[in-house]
């Protein structure tokens, strides 16, 4: 089997990295950040995102040709703000043959989606290389640790789509194919706007407190209802929301205490600034970029959504999380 090169190597890009290695993979993993490859390198752990997991069988490099050469498939494992950007490197590198993975879950800047702005940097370029993109309940410490789970890679080229799905799936992770990939894409993002409400309720937890697992059911149920509606309207196949891109990465992304949005919107329950909260560690909350997207084209195509108008609200210190919440639970009422 070709190898595969992951081009980012933060939790997930590690972690997925290790489930692969863990089954006869063959791994490449670039990195820009130096204290990132020096771990690996030298002892087999990605201490600032994977702290305290072994990568036995993780090839690692700094330099992007090295990376991918003899690469079938190109996963890209990298935060959605800088995805294109190094694309933009990649291209002048990059065979003809290798699939490119986007594993993003986002939007780009200019706010596309990042397989549309992937697609447009391909075309321009001249380049024909296949482009899919996969999602699913794939919380890094888990997945690394050979936790089953599930995922969708979906590609319009339904072919394309199973045969990646084999190439990827593992005893321990199972993943499906689907030809939606603009709606696994919405979910991947819409879902982050969701986790950081879902979180709100966590940080108002307290003997006198409004948070509590009832009150995350019924946050999850809000947006999880609008979600449907939103991005049907923006094209997403209505099946997708049932599918392990949609509710599926949805309910662990909202739920886990290691989902980075969900933290964000905790801290913003207990009372932190946004930019507090988004300071308090390494990892990217998706969900903030994500909000202000959909609330900007869900008011310019007509779209109801006040779900996300209030998560919005709330981002731009317009609401303090008590009445968010309690307007949040009024909708449709």
């Amino acid at each position: 089997m070709a190898r595969i090169a992951i081009l980012g190597l933060g939790n997930f890009g590690s972690a997925l990295a290790r489930n692969w290695t863990a089954h006869g993979k063959t791994v490449m993993g670039w990195t820009v950040e130096e204290e990132v490859f020096a771990g690996i390198q030298d002892r087999g752990v990605n201490e600032k995102y994977l702290p305290g997991v072994e990568l036995p069988g993780l090839a690692v490099t700094m330099d992007l040709e090295e990376a991918i050469a003899g690469a079938g498939l190109i996963a890209l494992a990298l935060p959605s703000h800088v995805v294109v950007d190094v694309v933009d490197d990649l291209l002048p590198l990059l065979p003809p043959t290798p699939v490119l993975l986007d594993l993003a879950k986002g939007l780009a800047p200019g706010e596309m989606l990042v397989s549309e702005a992937i697609q447009a940097k391909l075309e321009a370029a001249a380049r024909d290389n296949s482009l899919a993109v996969m999602t699913g309940p794939t919380i890094a410490p888990e997945l690394a640790a050979g936790v089953m789970t599930t995922s969708l890679v979906a590609s319009v080229d339904e072919a394309l789509a199973k045969r990646l799905a084999r190439q990827v799936s593992t005893p321990t992770f199972a993943v499906r194919h689907a030809t939606d990939p603009l709606g696994v894409e919405l979910w991947g993002a819409f879902k982050n706007v969701i986790a950081l409400a879902c979180g709100l309720s966590d940080g108002l937890k307290g003997p006198r407190g409004l948070g509590g697992d009832n009150l995350k059911a019924a946050l999850f149920t809000a947006g999880f209802t609008e979600a449907c509606h939103v991005l049907a309207a923006l094209g997403a196949q209505p099946e997708t929301a049932f599918s392990p891109a949609g509710v599926g990465d949805l309910f662990v992304t909202a739920t886990s205490p290691y989902g980075r949005n969900r933290r964000a919107g905790e801290l913003l329950g207990k009372g932190l600034s946004l930019d507090e909260a988004l300071g308090s560690t390494v990892m990217v909350a998706e969900g903030v970029r994500a909000t202000r997207m959909f609330a900007a084209r869900t008011q310019a195509e007509n779209i109801p959504a006040p779900f996300v108008q209030l998560v919005r609200a709330l981002l731009d210190g317009q609401l303090d999380a008590g009445t968010c919440i309690r307007r949040m639970l009024q909708i449709g009422a």
